[in-house]
Formats: C-alpha cells, structure tokens, sequence
C-alpha cells in the first residue's frame, strides 16, 4: 500500500530539519551517515535528541571542518552518481540540485552551467539534500505532500550580502506555492529546504485524508520561546477520500444578466480550468430575483477565472473564499453496449455511473433515447460484476 508523508511546515523547512525529522520517524540514521560518507566529501553527521519549545525532537548535525567549495551542478551531480546510492535516492538528489541550479541561474541571470552554488552547493547541503532523498526511499514514501511553508521575515546575512526573507533563491524556488510569514523575525525557509519541498512535493495545501502511522520531528537551529522550531513529518496511508488540493470558491450575485449570457459565462469558465461552476436562485435586496454564480478553482487559477467573470458577466465585485475539497478515489471501466462502448466511473465504495457524455454522444450517434442508452450501460455493467 502507497505511503504518504505529509511534510508541515508551520515553523518553516531546511535540509537538516527535513533528515532529522525522517530520522525521527524511523529512518535508519546509520544507513543516512555511511551514505554521505561515501559521498567523500569530507563532512561527518550526527543526529541528537533535543527539545523545542518542550517538543522532543532529531536534530541532524553536519561537521564540514573549514572548508567552503563552491561546486558547479555538473561536480555535484558527479558526486551523487559515483557514491552508489539507491536508484530512487539518486534520481531524487539529483533532480533538486536541478531544481535549485535553475533557481539560482534565474537570480543571477547566469547560464545554469555557469552557477557557483556557494552556500548551498558545499559540502553541508550536499550532505542534507542526499541524506532526505535516502531517507524517503529507505521509508519506501510513495508520495509527499506539502502545507503552505512559513518563511519568516526580516534579513539573512549570506555571502552576497544582506539579503531580505525569504532569500531570492527561496522565493524563486517558491513562486506559485503557498506560503507565509508568522512568528520571530529570522529566515525559516533555506534555499535547500524549499528545493526539497517544490521538487518532490505533489502538492501543497491541507493533511490528506490519511490514517498516520508514525510522526516524526526535526530540529531548526533555534529554540524559540513560545513556537517549536520543528519540522514535522507525518508517515500514513491515504484514506479512499483523497484531499484533491486547497481550492478558492469564488461568488457573485447577479441580478440584471440576460440567462443566455450567463449560460456562455459558465461554459468559458469551466473550458478555462474552472473545478465547478452553478447558479443558485436567490432572492436579492429590494426583493429583486437574482442569480448566486459560484466558481471552485485551484489558486493558481483563481486570477484567470476573476478576469473571465468581470469580463462576461455585469458583476463589480467577487466574493472569494479558501475552502478543503476531497475527492473519492475512482477507476474507470469500459463496457460495450450495443449503442457503443461507454465508460463507467467507479468509486472506492462500490458506487458507479455511466460517463454523461459518452452517452449523449451515443444517443446523438443512434437516435436512441438517452434514458435507454444509460440503463444499457448500467445493465452491462452489472452483469460483468
């Protein structure tokens, strides 16, 4: 059965917080240390029990003496490949240096073959994004999911400077996701902890549905008085209801919009990637007959929608509001019915339904009556149970 780890990041995310966390949820810290080990490039790891904010929590430590390479992506990738790790692990180390290589070369307006990795090419976050990409295959972590990421705020003192949080790398690397600032000042999402979580997260939002099996906490550098400077990791399988992504409903009311019109607005929101789109009869000020026009999107395409209803419809203003939505796991089938092959959803419970529009096609096709050609595909489909 797919395991799922869900990563929350409510005090932030960085590369050592992320293996101590994985540690703490049982991966195998020996397994972790021989692997970067045999990375040779001369840092040594440890992992301690500590407390944040009363919490019992791993801390991962990487001794890297006084040396400061800085590495091109090409030497680092070098590196992975030559060490011997799980085919998993490498491809998983590899493809965040990418990630985080891209990042940086967009920064500094730098071809990518070109970027000096500096703080996060040397031997520590070598150590961290090799030791997480291990620890995930040594769980067997089928699929990750992220909660939105609190950055922090203030300034990072870095080799370039003093620089704003999040640091430019981290807000490239974060561009599109979720994320916010709360609590003290100092910057809590690292350029190798946001390349972790965009390059192997499936998405961010909200906790699946998920039975947890085990937990486990990483340690941040810093104890804060009042906030527990942990990662934490929370190892399970999903439920049958599967948490789809965090969505925005979107609302108008609409009061003087001739039907057709509002008919054709629906149709270009749903063709422009709307999740849902309906109209609810109301009752407006003054006892005026109106129209409630509500819209689910994902937030990436909140903006697009916004601009489409301004744009077709007579309202001035939107209404919009965060909301979970799930999503019962389904399969397909295919029957053949006489009128055609038609396909039927089938639920986690059992429950099923022919595809709407694979029987109005056929319908249309034969001039049979629709009514006749969804009971045909509900009878086929009974019968091959």
């Amino acid at each position: 059965m797919a395991l799922l780890a869900y990563l929350d990041a409510f005090s932030g995310i960085s590369g050592d917080m992320l293996v101590g966390a994985l540690a703490d949820a049982g991966a195998d810290g020996v397994a972790i240390a021989d692997a970067i080990r045999s990375l040779d490039v001369g840092v040594t790891v440890s992992f301690e029990k500590v407390r944040r904010a009363g919490i019992g929590a791993t801390s991962f430590h990487v001794d890297m003496g006084h040396q400061h390479a800085h590495r091109h992506l090409s030497h680092i990738v070098k590196i992975i490949e030559k060490a011997g790790l799980p085919a998993g692990a490498e491809r998983k180390a590899v493809a965040i240096f990418q990630r985080l290589g891209e990042a940086e070369a967009a920064v500094h307006q730098v071809p990518i073959e070109k970027v000096h990795f500096h703080e996060v090419g040397a031997a520590d976050s070598i150590a961290d994004i090799v030791g997480a990409s291990l620890a995930f295959d040594l769980l067997g972590v089928d699929r990750i999911v992220c909660s939105p990421i609190n950055v922090g705020s203030g300034t990072v003192n870095t080799e370039h400077g003093l620089l704003p949080v999040p640091a430019p790398a981290t807000a490239r690397l974060l561009t599109g996701m979720p994320i916010y600032s709360s609590g003290p000042a100092v910057e809590l999402a690292t350029p190798t902890g946001a390349a972790i979580a965009v390059t192997l997260a499936e998405r961010f939002g909200a906790m699946p549905a998920m039975t947890v099996n085990q937990t486990g906490y990483g340690a941040g550098g810093h104890d804060f008085p009042g906030q527990a400077n942990v990662l934490r990791v929370m190892l399970g399988t999903p439920l049958a209801a599967e948490e789809a992504l965090e969505v925005t409903v979107m609302e108008a009311n609409l009061d003087d919009l001739n039907p057709q019109v509002m008919a054709y607005a629906a149709e270009r929101l749903m063709e422009a990637g709307a999740l849902d789109v309906s109209m609810q009869p109301i009752i407006m000020k003054k006892g005026r007959p109106g129209n409630l026009l509500r819209v689910v999107a994902r937030r990436e395409d909140r903006e697009a929608l916004a601009a489409i209803i301004f744009a077709e419809t007579s309202t001035l203003g939107l209404r919009m509001h965060t909301a979970e939505r799930r999503i019962q796991a389904r399969r397909f089938e295919e029957v053949e019915t006489r009128f055609g092959k038609v396909h039927i959803k089938i639920g986690s419970d059992g429950s099923y339904a022919p595809e709407y529009e694979d029987c109005r096609r056929l319908a249309l096709e034969s001039g049979a009556a629709l009514k006749d050609v969804i009971a045909e595909a509900n009878y086929i489909y009974q019968k091959s149970k």
